[in-house]
């Protein structure tokens, strides 16, 4: 059986509300501290992100609001469900997070986990919540964009 590559991608989870939800300013990937049961967890894709968000304090970072599920085979030595998990940054890439979600109103959420090789990342932005009328204007604009591709094919 062949080896996948060392730089592979498999998307694990995708939080594909946030785009609808929120303008996205700045991405980033970061590693994730987990414990084992929640890698193998992982492998099954068993996880919801779409509530996630990260908080910085004491110069760490943290993600909250992951829920990896139990692994059905990891007996007595389950991990917590919804636990607050660390994240793997520079100091100076979260100084300038931790500055900006103070400073400038951003907040910072998992936009996408996934494997790289063997490790599990984390995908991350700053985002700003869209007003009401934005998603609308944005719904009108994908609809259109949808149209006007419709149009092309036929003509």
């Amino acid at each position: 059986m062949a080896k996948p590559a060392a730089d592979a991608v498999r998307v694990i989870a995708s939080n594909r509300k946030a785009t609808h939800d929120f303008h996205v300013h700045e991405r980033l990937e970061a590693g994730i501290a987990l414990v084992g049961s929640e890698v193998k967890s992982l492998r099954e894709a068993k996880v919801t992100i779409a509530d996630g968000w990260v908080e910085i304090r004491r110069n760490e970072a943290y993600v909250h609001g992951i829920q990896i599920n139990e692994y059905a085979q990891a007996n007595r030595w389950q991990h917590d469900v919804s636990r607050i998990r660390k994240l793997l940054l520079h100091k100076h890439e979260i100084e300038k997070l931790g500055t900006k979600t103070l400073i400038k109103g951003y907040t910072l959420i998992p936009l996408a986990l996934y494997f790289k090789g063997a490790k599990v990342k984390v995908e991350l932005a700053l985002v700003t919540h869209k007003k009401q009328h934005d998603k609308r204007a944005a719904k009108r604009e994908a609809d259109d964009k949808r149209e006007i591709d419709r149009a092309m094919k036929r003509h």
